[in-house]
């Protein structure tokens, strides 16, 4: 049977990776009718259901801190524990999935340690090294040499030793890519499934495109932010006038505190916002190369939403968007800041290259589907739920074996 699940999650409403995740997550589990309970914040807290899917939005209240320009963290969250373990009994939930270290995902924690209910945990956001090269651009006041160590001790032995034992706390463990399967697996000491993203082909599409001016346009899709190094985007735009290219423009869709440091160090710049829906599947398919230079992203989202709107993405060795990336068919990965920069001057000067990788590119999104992710979703909490009822001495009923990237 089809398990009753409560669903706690950092962002829905957000521009981020997690909140497009979980929005589809809700999309997916509507269409096929499966008893859902969605819990995130929002801006009242109200009850509504639809049929087998309950979604409970919470209101975060004045004291607590902005983590994003659009997200932030309620110091006084658990005063909703009560009312979310009479919700939950209510609901008749048999199992807790909580996305992350936020004041909603530590609330799910505490109500399925309340009520005993299993945990599944996924793993979406490495603010490990969020948080080291946040804290790299607030002690610029320090020598590099010891600022660096500062952060590589904060990474390491503070944030991610935190984040580890919060994991902890889960039965099983959802990653986006196959480094950090592997990772929480040995860290961790946790089955950990493979959680990959989906992508809307019909959305975003070559078929979008509209201009045809003859200009080279680079694009950005994602938050403007330290741990994005979207600063490397200057050093593009010189490298580029460098080797002679005058013909290009950026157009850089997203909001965060970046935002006028490159308005005033990139003269060949469209910064447009937040963008959704058709504006945003326009803007991918009128760029000609996507490049991305975060080395902290889990996964991805924005290059494979590049790719199905048959963009080639130029993108880092760091992080999961490598495993998007089939380097030099779809793009090009890079494997440090440097090579970034040459990478996009090499593609911007092959107008052949750029062509072939259109194709490539769309092919590959075109097999990335929403619903066998979520699938294999539903197979974790299968598994999940067989650990629990395993007899302790009969070793005969084996649980399935989790999907290993």
């Amino acid at each position: 049977m089809t398990p009753r699940v409560a669903f706690f999650t950092d962002s829905f409403h957000e521009v981020n990776g997690v909140a497009h995740t979980s929005r589809h997550f809700d999309a997916f589990v509507r269409k096929r009718g499966l008893p859902f309970l969605n819990v995130h914040a929002g801006p009242r807290t109200q009850l509504t259901e639809d049929g087998p899917v309950w979604t409970i939005e919470l209101q975060r209240g004045g004291f607590g801190f902005r983590l994003e320009t659009d997200m932030s963290f309620d110091l006084f969250f658990m005063r909703y524990r009560s009312r979310m373990r009479a919700l939950l009994q209510q609901f008749g939930a048999e199992l807790v999935h909580i996305t992350g270290p936020s004041d909603v995902g530590m609330l799910g924690a505490l109500v399925a340690h309340d009520l005993k209910l299993p945990l599944v945990a996924s793993w979406h956001t490495n603010i490990h090294e969020f948080g080291a090269r946040r804290l790299m651009k607030l002690l610029s006041f320090i020598p590099a040499g010891t600022r660096r160590k500062l952060a590589e001790f904060t990474e390491q032995q503070i944030i991610l030793a935190l984040s580890l034992r919060y994991y902890q706390l889960a039965r099983v463990l959802l990653a986006p890519n196959p480094e950090l399967v592997e990772m929480l697996n040995r860290r961790a000491r946790k089955p950990t499934f493979l959680m990959q993203r989906g992508v809307d082909t019909e959305l975003f599409s070559p078929a979008k495109r509209t201009r045809a001016d003859g200009q080279l346009v680079i694009g950005y899709v994602g938050r403007l932010s330290p741990e994005k190094s979207v600063r490397a985007l200057r050093d593009v735009e010189q490298a580029l006038l460098a080797a002679g290219i005058q013909n290009f423009r950026f157009k850089i869709v997203g909001d965060g505190h970046e935002q006028e440091w490159l308005k005033a160090n990139i003269r060949n710049a469209e910064l447009t916002g937040v963008l959704h829906g058709e504006p945003l599947a326009q803007a991918y398919a009128g760029m000609d190369i996507f490049a991305f230079p975060s080395h902290t992203d889990t996964y991805g989202n924005v290059v494979l939403e590049a790719l199905a709107s048959g963009v080639p993405a130029v993108v880092t060795s760091g992080g999961g968007p490598k495993y998007l990336v089939n380097d030099g068919v779809t793009g090009l990965i890079s494997k440090d800041s440097q090579s970034f920069v040459e990478n996009v001057v090499q593609l911007a000067r092959d107008p052949e290259a750029i062509a072939r990788m259109r194709v490539r590119a769309r092919d590959f999104a075109l097999c990335r589907y929403w619903h066998r992710i979520f699938e294999q979703v539903y197979d974790s909490y299968t598994y999940c739920l067989r650990m629990q009822r395993r007899p302790a001495i009969n070793r005969a009923a084996a649980p399935i074996k989790p999907t290993w990237a």
